[in-house]
């Protein structure tokens, strides 16, 4: 799809469930979107994951330069801002990581955690990334693709496929767009405001990678008061394309970290899918005689269950919705249509397993959840 935000229009794609949490994955220098196609496939039942293509980069529009890191980052809030994202997971590879740096540190409350891959806080020296600027624009990226390329990817990985996918990602780059990228790395320097970034993250680096090799990944780790480091084997640049369940991996690891406190998870799932609101009032009226069901609700339904990963949000809600209809538990059925504005869950999806339900547990059931369902659609969302 395509929003018009400042003096852009950008090309952005989402996918994942809309209840889930938010991913966004900014994309490397001489690269688009589709650098995460691997990563997508993994993790796009469990997560909204939402890939723009940089100023530019790919289909986005391109603006005379020089840009800077903090334009770039501005542009990706303004994205969010239009999407009405108000929170999310900024995953960085490269450029995209001194952007996820630069939004960080713009908007503190924006960023739920930090990914960041095969990047710096600064990546000297500028002379280097002004002489490439100048050559682009001069003869073209064609100039350049060679001599990138052997950056990108391991010597063992440069007649894959992959990388003949890089290659042509970077020659469909625009050179105005790379130049100007260029530049705003060559005076990027975040060290200081790096430092006082305090949310969770990961630093990636794949181990044969020399434009931002694993002595730059140690120094952001150190930088970040809540950082781990991961060094990604057979890896160079890109190890999005080279390695991508290494990094799939390692996102999922770092976003959905073993569950050790069930009833925690579960009251975060709950406020997910049901909304603060509702799950405020509920917790209000909880008294002695309900406490101890309360937290098994909690602990089992929501934290065993909703947290399981095989079922997407928009998967599990639907099923549920099902079960609530079939049953004829009514009161459970019309606050799980309230959630579905959460989970991604559609009017037409439900209106889809309703007739579902007519055929296997009767025309009477289904007809009393359509009219509840009906209700619950026509109402004002205030917060479930």
């Amino acid at each position: 799809m395509f929003i018009e935000i400042n003096d852009l229009t950008v090309h952005v794609d989402i996918q994942g469930p809309t209840g889930a949490p938010v991913l966004l994955l900014l994309h490397s220098l001489g690269t688009s979107l589709h650098v995460w196609d691997p990563q997508v496939a993994a993790l796009g039942t469990e997560f909204r994951i939402i890939r723009p293509d940089l100023r530019g980069h790919g289909l986005t529009s391109v603006t005379t330069g020089p840009y800077t890191i903090e334009m770039l980052a501005g542009d990706a809030l303004a994205l969010l801002d239009a999407l009405g994202v108000k929170r999310a997971h900024v995953v960085g590879l490269s450029i995209g990581g001194l952007i996820a740096q630069a939004i960080c540190a713009a908007a503190p409350d924006r960023a739920l955690s930090l990914v960041l891959c095969d990047t710096a806080m600064a990546i000297p020296p500028p002379e280097n990334w002004h002489a490439r600027a100048a050559m682009v624009r001069a003869n073209g990226v064609a100039a350049i693709a060679d001599a990138v390329l052997e950056r990108w990817v391991t010597p063992g990985a440069q007649a894959r496929a992959q990388a003949r996918g890089l290659r042509a990602m970077l020659l469909r780059t625009d050179p105005e767009g790379y130049a100007s990228a260029a530049e705003a790395i060559a005076s990027a320097d975040l060290t200081v405001s790096t430092s006082a970034i305090s949310v969770p993250a990961l630093v990636l680096v794949g181990d044969t990678d020399v434009a931002t090799p694993l002595a730059s990944a140690e120094a952001l780790r150190y930088a970040l008061p809540n950082a781990r480091l991961l060094v990604v084997a057979n890896a160079a640049h890109i190890p999005t394309l080279e390695q991508p369940a290494q990094i799939s991996d390692a996102i999922r690891a770092f976003l959905q970290p073993s569950v050790t406190d069930w009833y925690e998870a579960g009251l975060a799932v709950r406020r997910q899918v049901l909304g603060d609101a509702h799950v405020a009032r509920a917790s209000s009226v909880i008294t002695n005689l309900d406490r101890d069901f309360q937290a098994f609700i909690t602990r089992t339904a929501w934290g065993g269950v909703w947290t399981r990963p095989h079922f997407d949000r928009r998967t599990r809600s639907i099923l549920t919705l099902g079960l609530m209809a079939a049953l004829g538990h009514h009161e459970e059925f019309k606050l799980h249509v309230r959630a579905s504005r959460r989970t991604g869950a559609t009017p037409q999806d439900i209106g889809e397993l309703l007739i579902q339900v007519a055929a296997y547990a009767g025309i009477p059931a289904a007809n009393s959840a359509m009219r509840l369902a009906k209700e619950v659609l026509n109402e004002k969302e205030e917060g479930v």
